[in-house]
């Protein structure tokens, strides 16, 4: 299936908009897909809202609950280890990595937020598979209820989709090139 994802010129603010809003048509099937999802403990009244918004997404779009493996971990920070050690057991084609880093008084979340996004980023490149960002960063414990099914959504929707539209992707590219002739 070719699944076409035109640009948007629409502003994205979420002040204004549910970010979990997307063009369901023109998602791929995940019925053919494997799936981790990581998901951190620490916050966990917001990451387990994240986890069942990623969960029920990927069912929805015909994802196999067997072909869904879950890892907890303690907290955001160890979301690259336990989307590595997922890799190494479940051979999934994409891993949705789940948490939450309230900013609270000092700059912590400074070094968790880039720590993760980091290693994530370098992971996804070294096994060439997507390790989805869903770490919510927000100033405060209402900022994040609103991300984690509240006003703007539900960000374990988003990186649901992520994941199908990228393992769809690959899926794509990795199609050989019809030849005609020699």
């Amino acid at each position: 299936m070719t699944t076409d994802y035109r640009l948007s010129t629409k502003k994205m603010a979420s002040a204004l908009k549910n970010l979990s809003e997307y063009d369901e048509k023109n998602l791929a099937s995940a019925e053919e897909m494997n799936f981790s999802i990581v998901v951190a403990d620490w916050n966990s009244d917001i990451t387990h809202a994240l986890y069942e918004g990623a969960y029920d997404t990927l069912v929805k779009h015909g994802a196999k609950p067997e072909n869904i493996h879950t890892l907890q971990v303690p907290g955001s920070f160890e979301l690259p280890m336990g989307a590595r050690l997922s890799i190494k057991r479940d051979k999934p084609d994409a891993v949705i990595c789940l948490g939450c880093v309230i900013k609270g008084e000092t700059s912590h979340n400074e070094y968790i937020n880039s720590a993760v996004s980091s290693a994530l980023m370098q992971l996804s490149l070294m096994t060439n598979i997507p390790c989805i960002f869903g770490l919510l960063t927000p100033n405060d414990h209402q900022q994040a209820k609103d991300r984690a099914g509240g006003k703007h959504g539900n960000k374990g929707v988003e990186a649901a989709v992520t994941a199908i539209r990228m393992v769809d992707l690959d899926k794509e590219i990795s199609k050989p090139k019809v030849k005609i002739g020699y």
